[in-house]
Protein backbone atom coordinates (compact mmCIF):
# COMPACT_ATOMS: atom_id res chain seq x y z
CA UNK A 1 0.00 0.00 0.00
CA UNK A 2 3.02 2.29 -0.42
CA UNK A 3 2.07 5.74 -1.73
CA UNK A 4 4.61 7.80 -3.72
CA UNK A 5 3.57 11.00 -1.94
CA UNK A 6 4.05 9.52 1.53
CA UNK A 7 6.92 7.10 0.90
CA UNK A 8 9.86 7.95 3.19
CA UNK A 9 8.25 11.28 4.12
CA UNK A 10 8.92 12.35 7.71
CA UNK A 11 5.67 13.17 9.46
CA UNK A 12 4.77 14.32 12.98
CA UNK A 13 1.44 13.30 14.50
CA UNK A 14 0.47 14.93 17.80
CA UNK A 15 -2.10 13.10 19.90
CA UNK A 16 -0.77 9.92 18.29
CA UNK A 17 -1.67 7.51 21.08
CA UNK A 18 -5.38 8.34 20.99
CA UNK A 19 -8.36 7.21 18.96
CA UNK A 20 -7.97 9.00 15.62
CA UNK A 21 -4.25 9.62 16.06
CA UNK A 22 -3.35 5.94 16.36
CA UNK A 23 -5.33 5.07 13.22
CA UNK A 24 -3.61 7.92 11.38
CA UNK A 25 -0.15 6.72 12.47
CA UNK A 26 -0.91 3.21 11.17
CA UNK A 27 -2.19 4.60 7.86
CA UNK A 28 0.96 6.70 7.39
CA UNK A 29 3.23 3.75 8.17
CA UNK A 30 1.30 1.60 5.69
CA UNK A 31 1.91 4.26 3.03
CA UNK A 32 5.66 4.23 3.68
CA UNK A 33 6.14 7.29 5.90
CA UNK A 34 8.56 7.66 8.78
CA UNK A 35 6.34 8.82 11.63
CA UNK A 36 7.27 10.74 14.75
CA UNK A 37 4.36 10.00 17.07
CA UNK A 38 3.84 12.38 19.98
CA UNK A 39 2.10 10.77 22.96
CA UNK A 40 1.25 12.70 26.12
CA UNK A 41 3.92 12.13 28.77
CA UNK A 42 3.03 9.65 31.50
CA UNK A 43 5.15 7.94 34.16
CA UNK A 44 4.15 4.45 32.93
CA UNK A 45 5.74 5.09 29.51
CA UNK A 46 2.44 4.03 27.96
CA UNK A 47 2.05 4.72 24.25
CA UNK A 48 -1.72 4.47 24.36
CA UNK A 49 -3.03 2.53 21.38
CA UNK A 50 0.41 2.59 19.78
CA UNK A 51 1.46 -0.04 22.33
CA UNK A 52 -0.10 -2.57 19.96
CA UNK A 53 2.10 -1.64 16.97
CA UNK A 54 3.85 -4.62 15.39
CA UNK A 55 7.65 -4.86 15.32
CA UNK A 56 7.58 -3.96 11.62
CA UNK A 57 5.43 -0.89 12.26
CA UNK A 58 7.70 0.23 15.11
CA UNK A 59 10.66 0.33 12.76
CA UNK A 60 8.96 3.18 10.91
CA UNK A 61 7.65 4.97 14.00
CA UNK A 62 9.54 7.05 16.54
CA UNK A 63 7.36 7.45 19.62
CA UNK A 64 8.14 10.47 21.80
CA UNK A 65 6.45 11.39 25.07
CA UNK A 66 5.76 15.03 25.83
CA UNK A 67 3.20 17.76 26.37
CA UNK A 68 2.14 20.30 23.75
CA UNK A 69 1.92 23.00 26.42
CA UNK A 70 5.75 22.98 26.49
CA UNK A 71 6.99 25.32 23.71
CA UNK A 72 10.63 24.24 23.97
CA UNK A 73 9.95 20.57 23.25
CA UNK A 74 7.62 21.45 20.38
CA UNK A 75 10.56 22.77 18.37
CA UNK A 76 12.36 19.44 18.73
CA UNK A 77 9.32 17.41 17.67
CA UNK A 78 8.78 19.22 14.37
CA UNK A 79 12.45 19.32 13.41
CA UNK A 80 13.02 17.46 10.15
CA UNK A 81 9.32 16.79 9.51
CA UNK A 82 7.77 17.80 6.19
CA UNK A 83 4.16 17.34 7.33
CA UNK A 84 2.55 17.82 10.76
CA UNK A 85 -0.87 16.53 11.76
CA UNK A 86 -1.97 18.29 14.93
CA UNK A 87 -4.59 16.21 16.76
CA UNK A 88 -3.54 16.59 20.41
CA UNK A 89 -6.34 18.22 22.42
CA UNK A 90 -8.68 17.91 25.36
CA UNK A 91 -11.89 16.81 23.68
CA UNK A 92 -14.75 16.02 26.08
CA UNK A 93 -17.54 18.60 26.26
CA UNK A 94 -18.79 17.63 29.77
CA UNK A 95 -15.32 17.82 31.33
CA UNK A 96 -14.86 21.30 29.85
CA UNK A 97 -17.65 22.55 32.15
CA UNK A 98 -15.59 21.39 35.12
CA UNK A 99 -12.11 22.41 33.95
CA UNK A 100 -12.31 25.23 31.37
CA UNK A 101 -8.82 26.57 32.15
CA UNK A 102 -7.30 23.23 31.16
CA UNK A 103 -8.96 23.52 27.75
CA UNK A 104 -7.55 26.99 27.22
CA UNK A 105 -4.08 25.79 28.21
CA UNK A 106 -3.99 22.64 26.09
CA UNK A 107 -6.18 23.49 23.11
CA UNK A 108 -5.23 27.14 22.69
CA UNK A 109 -1.72 27.56 24.11
CA UNK A 110 -0.73 24.06 22.99
CA UNK A 111 -1.86 24.75 19.44
CA UNK A 112 0.00 28.06 19.46
CA UNK A 113 3.17 26.21 20.44
CA UNK A 114 2.79 23.79 17.54
CA UNK A 115 2.06 26.62 15.09
CA UNK A 116 5.11 28.58 16.16
CA UNK A 117 7.36 25.50 16.09
CA UNK A 118 6.16 24.68 12.57
CA UNK A 119 6.80 28.27 11.46
CA UNK A 120 10.35 28.22 12.85
CA UNK A 121 11.08 24.85 11.23
CA UNK A 122 9.51 25.85 7.90
CA UNK A 123 7.26 22.81 7.87
CA UNK A 124 5.75 22.35 4.40
CA UNK A 125 2.24 21.28 5.46
CA UNK A 126 0.33 21.53 8.75
CA UNK A 127 -3.10 19.95 9.17
CA UNK A 128 -4.79 21.40 12.24
CA UNK A 129 -7.69 19.25 13.42
CA UNK A 130 -10.81 21.13 14.45
CA UNK A 131 -14.31 19.86 15.33
CA UNK A 132 -17.89 20.38 14.16
CA UNK A 133 -18.72 21.48 17.74
CA UNK A 134 -17.42 24.96 16.82
CA UNK A 135 -20.55 25.51 14.72
CA UNK A 136 -22.94 25.08 17.65
CA UNK A 137 -26.57 24.30 16.92
CA UNK A 138 -27.06 24.54 13.16
CA UNK A 139 -28.62 27.77 11.91
CA UNK A 140 -29.06 26.03 8.55
CA UNK A 141 -28.37 22.50 7.32
CA UNK A 142 -26.28 21.04 5.92
CA UNK A 143 -23.46 23.05 7.52
CA UNK A 144 -20.78 24.39 5.21
CA UNK A 145 -17.54 26.11 6.18
CA UNK A 146 -19.16 29.58 6.11
CA UNK A 147 -21.55 28.75 8.94
CA UNK A 148 -21.08 31.10 11.94
CA UNK A 149 -19.01 29.79 14.85
CA UNK A 150 -20.78 29.52 18.21
CA UNK A 151 -19.03 28.72 21.47
CA UNK A 152 -21.75 26.71 23.20
CA UNK A 153 -19.30 25.00 25.59
CA UNK A 154 -15.83 25.81 26.94
CA UNK A 155 -14.55 22.99 24.72
CA UNK A 156 -16.07 24.57 21.61
CA UNK A 157 -14.72 27.98 22.62
CA UNK A 158 -11.21 26.60 23.02
CA UNK A 159 -11.34 24.98 19.59
CA UNK A 160 -12.67 28.16 17.98
CA UNK A 161 -9.73 30.04 19.50
CA UNK A 162 -7.21 27.44 18.33
CA UNK A 163 -8.73 27.48 14.82
CA UNK A 164 -8.42 31.25 14.72
CA UNK A 165 -4.77 31.07 15.78
CA UNK A 166 -4.20 28.60 12.93
CA UNK A 167 -5.94 30.98 10.53
CA UNK A 168 -3.88 33.90 11.80
CA UNK A 169 -0.60 32.07 11.20
CA UNK A 170 -1.63 31.39 7.64
CA UNK A 171 -2.55 35.03 7.06
CA UNK A 172 0.24 36.63 9.08
CA UNK A 173 3.21 34.36 8.37
CA UNK A 174 2.14 32.48 5.24
CA UNK A 175 2.18 29.24 7.25
CA UNK A 176 0.89 26.35 5.08
CA UNK A 177 -2.03 25.47 7.37
CA UNK A 178 -5.24 23.65 6.54
CA UNK A 179 -7.98 23.45 9.17
CA UNK A 180 -9.67 20.05 8.89
CA UNK A 181 -13.07 20.01 10.57
CA UNK A 182 -14.32 16.43 11.08
CA UNK A 183 -17.86 15.88 12.23
CA UNK A 184 -18.47 13.03 14.73
CA UNK A 185 -15.82 10.38 14.10
CA UNK A 186 -16.42 6.91 15.55
CA UNK A 187 -14.91 3.44 15.36
CA UNK A 188 -12.60 0.98 17.16
CA UNK A 189 -10.54 2.37 20.08
CA UNK A 190 -12.88 5.26 20.86
CA UNK A 191 -13.39 5.89 24.57
CA UNK A 192 -16.73 5.80 26.36
CA UNK A 193 -16.72 9.59 26.61
CA UNK A 194 -18.19 9.37 23.09
CA UNK A 195 -21.81 8.42 22.47
CA UNK A 196 -21.42 5.28 20.33
CA UNK A 197 -19.13 3.37 22.75
CA UNK A 198 -21.37 4.56 25.61
CA UNK A 199 -24.39 2.94 23.99
CA UNK A 200 -22.61 -0.24 22.91
CA UNK A 201 -20.93 -0.97 26.25
CA UNK A 202 -24.14 -0.48 28.23
CA UNK A 203 -26.16 -2.63 25.82
CA UNK A 204 -23.59 -5.44 25.97
CA UNK A 205 -23.48 -5.43 29.75
CA UNK A 206 -27.04 -4.87 30.95
CA UNK A 207 -30.71 -4.31 30.17
CA UNK A 208 -30.68 -0.50 30.13
CA UNK A 209 -28.93 2.20 28.13
CA UNK A 210 -28.68 5.46 30.05
CA UNK A 211 -28.33 8.58 27.94
CA UNK A 212 -28.59 12.33 28.22
CA UNK A 213 -30.70 14.16 25.63
CA UNK A 214 -31.90 11.86 22.84
CA UNK A 215 -33.09 14.58 20.46
CA UNK A 216 -29.72 15.99 19.25
CA UNK A 217 -28.78 15.00 15.70
CA UNK A 218 -25.23 14.14 14.69
CA UNK A 219 -23.35 13.28 11.50
CA UNK A 220 -21.18 10.19 12.09
CA UNK A 221 -18.08 9.33 10.06
CA UNK A 222 -16.12 6.09 10.44
CA UNK A 223 -12.54 6.60 11.58
CA UNK A 224 -10.89 5.18 8.45
CA UNK A 225 -12.83 7.70 6.36
CA UNK A 226 -11.75 10.59 8.60
CA UNK A 227 -8.13 9.45 8.33
CA UNK A 228 -8.38 9.28 4.54
CA UNK A 229 -9.76 12.81 4.59
CA UNK A 230 -6.85 14.12 6.67
CA UNK A 231 -4.34 12.46 4.36
CA UNK A 232 -6.07 13.82 1.27
CA UNK A 233 -6.00 17.38 2.63
CA UNK A 234 -2.29 17.10 3.40
CA UNK A 235 -1.66 16.18 -0.23
CA UNK A 236 -3.78 19.04 -1.58
CA UNK A 237 -1.94 22.33 -2.09
CA UNK A 238 -5.23 24.02 -2.96
CA UNK A 239 -6.48 23.29 0.56
CA UNK A 240 -3.79 25.51 2.13
CA UNK A 241 -5.37 28.38 4.04
CA UNK A 242 -8.82 26.79 3.96
CA UNK A 243 -11.22 25.28 6.48
CA UNK A 244 -12.53 21.96 5.15
CA UNK A 245 -15.40 19.92 6.60
CA UNK A 246 -15.23 16.11 6.71
CA UNK A 247 -18.55 14.34 7.21
CA UNK A 248 -21.17 12.09 5.64
CA UNK A 249 -24.01 14.56 5.14
CA UNK A 250 -26.41 12.22 6.96
CA UNK A 251 -27.84 13.00 10.38
CA UNK A 252 -29.21 10.62 13.00
CA UNK A 253 -30.68 11.49 16.38
CA UNK A 254 -29.06 10.05 19.50
CA UNK A 255 -32.25 8.18 20.34
CA UNK A 256 -32.48 6.63 16.86
CA UNK A 257 -28.77 5.78 17.02
CA UNK A 258 -29.33 3.82 20.25
CA UNK A 259 -32.22 1.90 18.68
CA UNK A 260 -30.09 1.17 15.60
CA UNK A 261 -27.21 -0.21 17.69
CA UNK A 262 -29.53 -2.38 19.78
CA UNK A 263 -31.16 -3.71 16.60
CA UNK A 264 -27.76 -4.64 15.14
CA UNK A 265 -26.82 -6.44 18.36
CA UNK A 266 -30.03 -8.47 18.08
CA UNK A 267 -29.79 -9.21 14.34
CA UNK A 268 -26.20 -10.38 14.56
CA UNK A 269 -26.89 -12.65 17.53
CA UNK A 270 -24.49 -10.80 19.84
CA UNK A 271 -27.50 -10.25 22.06
CA UNK A 272 -30.45 -12.69 22.17
CA UNK A 273 -33.36 -11.18 20.25
CA UNK A 274 -35.53 -11.18 23.37
CA UNK A 275 -32.88 -9.26 25.31
CA UNK A 276 -32.49 -6.73 22.49
CA UNK A 277 -36.24 -6.21 22.29
CA UNK A 278 -36.50 -5.70 26.04
CA UNK A 279 -33.60 -3.26 26.21
CA UNK A 280 -34.71 0.05 27.73
CA UNK A 281 -33.37 3.45 26.76
CA UNK A 282 -33.72 5.86 29.66
CA UNK A 283 -32.82 9.48 30.29
CA UNK A 284 -30.20 10.00 32.99
CA UNK A 285 -30.48 13.58 34.25
CA UNK A 286 -26.82 13.60 35.33
CA UNK A 287 -25.87 13.23 31.64
CA UNK A 288 -27.91 16.18 30.42
CA UNK A 289 -25.98 19.26 29.31
CA UNK A 290 -27.10 22.81 30.13
CA UNK A 291 -29.93 23.63 27.74
CA UNK A 292 -28.17 26.57 26.07
CA UNK A 293 -24.98 24.52 25.72
CA UNK A 294 -26.46 21.44 24.05
CA UNK A 295 -25.80 21.42 20.30
CA UNK A 296 -29.04 20.19 18.76
CA UNK A 297 -28.14 19.56 15.11
CA UNK A 298 -24.91 18.96 13.19
CA UNK A 299 -25.10 17.73 9.58
CA UNK A 300 -22.11 18.19 7.31
CA UNK A 301 -21.79 19.75 3.89
CA UNK A 302 -18.54 18.18 2.66
CA UNK A 303 -18.78 19.45 -0.92
CA UNK A 304 -15.57 21.49 -0.53
CA UNK A 305 -13.60 18.37 0.48
CA UNK A 306 -15.03 16.54 -2.53
CA UNK A 307 -14.20 19.33 -4.95
CA UNK A 308 -10.65 19.80 -3.64
CA UNK A 309 -9.62 16.17 -3.15
CA UNK A 310 -12.38 13.84 -4.36
CA UNK A 311 -12.79 12.59 -0.79
CA UNK A 312 -16.04 11.09 0.36
CA UNK A 313 -16.92 8.52 3.03
CA UNK A 314 -16.79 4.86 2.00
CA UNK A 315 -18.09 3.13 5.16
CA UNK A 316 -21.85 3.20 5.77
CA UNK A 317 -23.19 3.76 9.28
CA UNK A 318 -24.46 0.16 9.35
CA UNK A 319 -21.08 -1.28 8.36
CA UNK A 320 -19.18 1.06 10.66
CA UNK A 321 -21.37 0.26 13.66
CA UNK A 322 -20.94 -3.49 13.10
CA UNK A 323 -17.16 -3.13 13.02
CA UNK A 324 -17.18 -0.90 16.09
CA UNK A 325 -19.47 -3.26 18.00
CA UNK A 326 -17.21 -6.21 17.24
CA UNK A 327 -14.08 -4.38 18.42
CA UNK A 328 -15.73 -3.21 21.64
CA UNK A 329 -17.13 -6.70 22.29
CA UNK A 330 -13.61 -8.12 22.08
CA UNK A 331 -12.17 -5.34 24.25
CA UNK A 332 -14.97 -4.80 26.74
CA UNK A 333 -12.57 -5.09 29.67
CA UNK A 334 -11.06 -1.75 28.65
CA UNK A 335 -14.28 0.04 29.59
CA UNK A 336 -15.79 0.87 32.97
CA UNK A 337 -19.31 -0.26 32.17
CA UNK A 338 -22.06 2.09 33.28
CA UNK A 339 -19.73 4.80 34.55
CA UNK A 340 -20.49 8.23 33.14
CA UNK A 341 -17.23 9.34 31.57
CA UNK A 342 -16.83 13.12 31.51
Amino acid sequence: MKDPFWKNKRVLVTGAGGFIGSHLVEALIARGSHVRALVKYNSRNSWGYLDSLSDEQRRRCEVVLGDITDPFSAREWVEGCAVVFHLAALIAVPYSYRSPASYAEVNVRGTLNILEACRAARVKRLIHTSTSEVYGTALEVPIDENHPLQGQSPYAASKIASDKFAESYCRSFDSPVTIARPFNTYGPRQSARAIIPTIITQALAGDKVRLGAQEPVRDFTYVSDTVRGLLALAQCEAATGKVVNLGSGCGVSIGDLAHKIIAILGRTGILPLKSARRMKIVTDKSRLRPSESEVMQLICDASLARSLTGWQPEISIEQGLKQTIEWIRQNLDEYRIGAYVL
